[in-house]
């Protein structure tokens, strides 16, 4: 076990901005992601998500199923 420690060792005062600058959009893009699998799988957002389902195949100026433009 002490060698797995010493293997996953981060020396957080040696981290350049670069580093720091990753950590920050990796830890921001795991939120990002959450935050958009709560909101596709939420049974509340449904009738939203279906209406722009056949978005990719629509002509432009024709209405998707809940009535709205594009």
């Amino acid at each position: 076990m002490t060698k797995l420690m010493d293997y996953l060792h981060t020396d957080w005062a040696a981290m350049t901005s670069n580093d720091w600058l990753g950590v920050f959009f990796a830890v921001g893009t795991f939120v990002a992601m959450v935050v958009v699998y709560v909101m596709v799988f939420n049974p509340r957002n449904k009738d939203a998500f279906n209406s722009q389902s056949d978005m990719a195949l629509r002509e432009d100026g024709e209405y998707n199923n809940s009535g709205d433009k594009k």
